[in-house]
């Protein structure tokens, strides 16, 4: 069993992946805008995650504009049938890099066509609709107009599965009423657990869970308590904090990114971590202390 299968499998729809995957962000440049800094770094960056086992590959066409996708394409193309590639659409980036909506029929539709041509196939396997009610996290407001989009281009047989992405529940539940939702990406970590209900319901359903900003948002007594752990398992802070995910719930998936070979493999072998009950007990009080601070 390798590292990475230590940490289990979890279905997308009818794709089975690895529950430790990789994002694709950080192979773009700086502010996730226009070329990576190394190219070969990222294309090598790509081929050692596959190497490891990843088969779980989270992008974005917005992502450079086109560049992670077109690197996607280049390090893996053609992909081998295990390989999930997971993509997002509803933004678009501004000539500045700002990160736009792009929520049309139009712009949706055509973000999809981006999506295909720049990872050279003929179906996305899993498209997530970014909501854009909230642009630094979920607010509510109406997505099924745009959802059923995407739900028509899913009979097209563009889309395999949809997923939903900075989302609340209210418009999960929406969500649901249009097509099968196939996973929910929002950001969550020892810190920001505003969605722990959510996550269990959603594994009561059977439905991945992928949190982004692992370690976004810490203050320096969070972290400390965060390093403390980390020292006593003799492991980074950010293994913990990906391990302690993964023992958080079964359906959650990690996706995190980075453009360096040696600190993907740092973040994998997080898939191999096991956190003891004191050590989670610690970690969870983490969030109270987010609470107590804000």
């Amino acid at each position: 069993m390798t590292m990475i299968e230590q940490a289990g499998t979890f279905a997308i729809g009818d794709l089975t992946v690895n529950r430790m995957g990789y994002g694709a962000m950080q192979l773009a440049g700086p502010g996730v805008f226009g070329p990576p800094k190394d190219r070969n770094e990222a294309i090598a960056v790509l081929h050692a995650a596959r190497e490891a086992g990843v088969n779980h590959i989270d992008t974005s066409d917005f992502y450079g504009p086109h560049i992670t996708n077109q690197l996607i394409k280049e390090a893996l193309h053609p992909y081998q049938d295990d390989l999930v590639i997971v993509t997002k659409i509803a933004a678009k980036r501004g000539d500045d890099g700002a990160w736009l909506p792009a929520l049309s029929p139009d712009e949706l539709t055509s973000a999809v066509h981006d999506n295909l041509r720049n990872l050279g196939i003929d179906a996305i396997d899993v498209v997530n609709f970014r909501s854009m009610h909230g642009l630094h996290g979920p607010a509510e407001g109406s997505i099924g107009e745009p959802l059923s989009v995407l739900a028509e281009l899913q009979k097209q047989g563009l889309i395999r599965h949809i997923g939903l992405s900075n989302v609340t529940p209210t418009q999960i539940a929406e969500g649901r009423e249009i097509c099968d939702i196939a996973c929910v990406q929002n950001q969550y970590n020892l810190a920001h657990r505003d969605d722990d209900g959510l996550i269990d319901d959603l594994a009561a359903d059977g439905i991945p869970y992928v949190p982004f900003f692992p370690l976004g948002g810490f203050s320096p007594l969070q972290s400390e308590t965060l390093s403390q752990v980390a020292k006593r398992l003799e492991a980074s802070p950010m293994q913990v904090a990906l391990a302690w995910l993964l023992q958080r719930s079964p359906n959650i998936l990690l996706i995190p990114g980075t453009s360096s070979r040696k600190h993907l493999s740092q973040n994998l072998a997080a898939a191999g971590l096991t956190i003891p009950a004191d050590a989670i007990a610690e970690l969870n009080a983490i969030a109270a202390q987010a609470v107590t601070s804000a």
